[in-house]
């Protein structure tokens, strides 16, 4: 009679409040047996290095399914080109020029992505074009109780306009208009999750919290920034070949670290679809 055996998941943790790295082998994490075990560490550490895993496209792809529902957004429904290379990706080049500020994917949406998967094709040199990861599961945990109960009560006007000028401070007219015709939001500054948990909801989108002086509005939104990005709650990784990385869009923020446009980094990412929206206390 034989015994079958649950694959269990071989993590370390990178740091005390951030991070696990997962050592499984490809075909551990092909067959899907580590679902529900790779989503729990996933929400309890924000993020998930796979060192040089070296996920082919379509391998990603099978595992990107593995999590949950798969979001296709690439021209032929695979991953997407995430590159500052003009040459290789026109259409949104400029736009990523905010991916270098601290940032939440999907403001706008009613329901932002759950994660997303980030493949290294091509580094960039040493030293430039890490990709910077912060816990805001972990940045809210440690404030006061007195600052919980403040913070929880606010309201924040989301906007990719706002980011815009933080890579371009004197942007045109036309510009500026074009960046705002993709809308913005209002989102809870603190989200409270289906899990009972809480997070900061921040980032280069934010751009004034409601019903506040605008004084205290910039104090609120860059304080709690700082916060949050402190040494406790982020992680920056280095990239090798092969690498892949996850992060809960939910409960962290994330940005990539300056580098020559011109020096052919490459990431292939791949999305899983969101699973709640935003929700106020």
């Amino acid at each position: 009679m034989s015994v079958k055996t649950e694959t269990k998941l071989k993590v370390e943790h990178v740091k005390p409040k951030i991070g696990s790295r997962i050592l499984n082998t490809k075909e551990e994490l092909l067959s899907g047996g580590l679902r529900e075990q790779l989503r729990d560490e996933l929400e309890a550490r924000g993020i998930l290095v796979f060192p040089q895993i070296h996920f082919d496209d379509a391998e990603q792809i099978a595992f990107t399914r593995t999590l949950g529902e798969y979001a296709p957004e690439g021209p032929d429904g695979g991953p997407s080109k995430i590159t500052l290379d003009v040459k290789e990706n026109p259409s949104s080049a400029e736009y990523l020029k905010g991916s270098l500020y601290w940032h939440i994917d999907g403001t706008r949406n009613e329901v932002p992505i759950l994660a997303s998967l980030l493949s290294c094709k091509v580094p960039s040199p040493k030293g430039t074009g890490n990709t910077g990861f912060s816990n805001t599961y972990a940045a809210y945990e440690a404030l006061s109780d007195e600052d919980k109960g403040y913070y929880e009560e606010l309201r924040v006007v989301h906007g990719p306009w706002a980011s815009l000028f933080y890579y371009e401070p004197e942007p045109s007219l036309a510009k500026l208009k074009g960046m705002q015709a993709i809308g913005e939001k209002v989102l809870p500054l603190v989200w409270k999750h289906k899990s009972g948990r809480k997070s900061l909801v921040l980032g280069c989108t934010c751009h004034h919290v409601q019903g506040v002086d605008h004084l205290e509005s910039a104090r609120i939104i860059h304080g709690l920034r700082e916060w949050a990005t402190s040494e406790d709650f982020t992680y920056s990784h280095a990239w090798e070949v092969g690498d892949l990385v996850i992060w809960d869009n939910t409960g962290t923020m994330h940005r990539a670290e300056a580098y020559d446009p011109t020096c052919g980094r490459m990431m292939h990412r791949t999305k899983l679809e969101g699973e709640e929206p935003w929700a106020f206390d």
